[in-house]
């Protein structure tokens, strides 16, 4: 076993800057400081790959990384930043740096990201700035957007909605495993001085709706979403074996890094196949076990990612992990927090501490977009995990196999349909607004159409759980601007 192509993880660092003061790249430093001292010191000035997750908050800051390595005082030979702050960046660049150390590309990699949105929040005018809905609205179609589909807040419903339906859940079974589930990320957070809220909660506290409580976007509320109003930044160092024991790094803080897996689906969600399912998680998943030789009764700790119940859902029906046992390290993105692409930084630096204290293997899944990218990796204490050499993570041949053809999308529709999925969004003070349909024609095509808030008896009908709506029919037409309207 060649130790110099053996990747471990030698260090870690999470900040919290309450005080809101930082900026994203200071955070980003401040987080690589404290991973410098983690491993020991005298790291960073040595380090020649330098990867930053890219984040929304200052976009002045273009390409972090360079202000980063200058703040630092360090020269890397490589220095950038990802394409977007996709929520899987974080495993993906893991990833890479154990690609680089196993294939003797770089001796020393350092990996950081942080988001100050409290920050921005505070200096933007007005004192309010909503980043990721700003974000998102940038790149979405017209059309949708004239039917409120915007930000992830808007699509993930559609898929807790369908995949209820296709799993044979009645809402209140849908709502009390996701009231689970948010609670066991609390109890997780409570315990964490890392995690950004630290109260935990009961699944009946999740559910209830109060003004603390607001309904987001149909069936979710605010404690069953992210949480992106935080100043958060977390780093890791990734190096040999043969370096960390060359610098005196105690095997017991040793995490070596495994095989990863990732996968990808189309990134407009209304040409997907389905949307009760996700080829490239499931691949992303259970592929990431595979190449690593594990199955998931192997596994002491894991990182299911958690933006929106559905996505744990979805990830612990993929490895058959159940109810009962923690899906998170860190906090969940409600409670340890959203800070955008970078929450698996957190989570990365969480599993590694819960490893260095007990446990032998833990599994990592990253989810970006509007559940579009999947990057699944493991990391444990086993050094065999790590000496595997490097290799290509991408498992996307597997996913398209499992992928069928995606429906036609009708721009305007006048006929009879068919409920596929749906949601209702609510303003901030609790009531509908509007909502949305994503239907199919006989023909089953697809097609959207707009819920009034003023259709009291619809808007019922989609929420109070008396009766499935999806599979439900009814007519559509399409007004004078274009925009599709569905009746009962």
């Amino acid at each position: 076993m060649d130790e110099s192509k053996i990747p471990v993880i030698v260090g870690v660092g999470q900040i919290n800057d309450r005080d809101e003061r930082l900026n994203s790249v200071e955070l980003m430093a401040a987080a690589l400081r404290s991973a410098d001292a983690d491993a020991g010191c005298g790291w960073l000035n040595r380090v020649d790959a330098l990867d930053v997750v890219a984040q929304l908050s200052f976009p002045e800051f273009a390409d972090a990384s360079a202000p980063l390595a200058q703040m630092l005082e360090i020269a890397p030979r490589h220095c950038a930043q990802t394409r977007y702050p996709m929520g899987d960046s974080p495993i993906a660049l893991l990833n890479t740096a154990a690609n680089r150390i196993a294939s003797g590309e770089a001796e020393i990699c350092a990996i950081a990201g942080g988001e100050a949105l409290r920050t921005a929040a505070k200096r933007a005018a007005g004192g309010s700035r909503d980043a990721v809905r700003e974000s998102a609205a940038r790149a979405t179609r017209e059309g949708r957007a004239r039917y409120g589909i915007v930000a992830p807040t808007d699509v993930y419903p559609f898929y807790e909605n369908a995949c209820r339906a296709a799993w044979g859940q009645t809402l209140a079974e849908a709502q009390a495993e996701s009231a689970e589930i948010w609670a066991g990320l609390s109890r997780v957070a409570a315990g964490n001085p890392n995690a950004w809220l630290r109260t935990a909660y009961t699944p009946e506290q999740i559910l209830d709706v109060s003004p603390k409580n607001r309904p987001i976007a149909f069936p979710y509320t605010k404690l069953m979403v992210a949480n992106a109003s935080v100043n958060q930044g977390a780093a890791f160092i990734v190096t040999s074996l043969a370096k960390a024991k060359a610098a005196g790094v105690a095997e017991s803080q040793l995490i070596y890094v495994g095989r990863g897996a990732a996968a990808r689906e189309p990134g407009d969600v209304l040409a997907r196949d389905r949307i009760d399912r996700s080829p490239s998680l499931e691949a992303s998943l259970r592929s990431a076990l595979a190449l690593n030789g594990l199955t998931s009764a192997d596994l002491d700790h894991v990182e299911l990612y958690s933006c929106f119940p559905v996505m744990p859902k979805l990830a612990r029906r993929a490895i058959d992990w159940p109810l009962s046992k923690p899906m998170t390290v860190f906090g969940g993105l409600t409670f340890g927090g959203g800070p955008v692409g970078n929450y698996m930084s957190h989570a990365i630096a969480s599993m590694t501490d819960a490893l260095r204290t007990n446990g032998r293997h833990g599994l990592l899944f990253g989810n970006g977009g509007f559940a579009t990218t999947s990057h699944s990796i493991v990391i444990s204490r086993d050094p065999a995990i790590a000496a595997q050499g490097a290799h290509d993570p991408s498992v996307q041949s597997e996913a398209d196999a499992k992928r069928g053809p995606a429906p036609t999308l009708l721009e305007t529709y006048t006929g009879e349909g068919e409920i596929d999925n749906y949601t209702v969004f609510y303003d901030r003070e609790g009531a509908a607004k509007s909502g949305v349909i994503v239907g199919r024609t006989p023909a089953r095509e697809r097609f959207l159409a707009y819920v009034s808030r003023d259709d009291a008896e619809l808007i019922a009908f989609l929420t109070n759980g008396a009766r499935e709506p999806v599979g439900a029919l009814g007519h559509v037409t399409t007004d004078a601007e274009g925009v599709n309207h569905w009746r009962m």
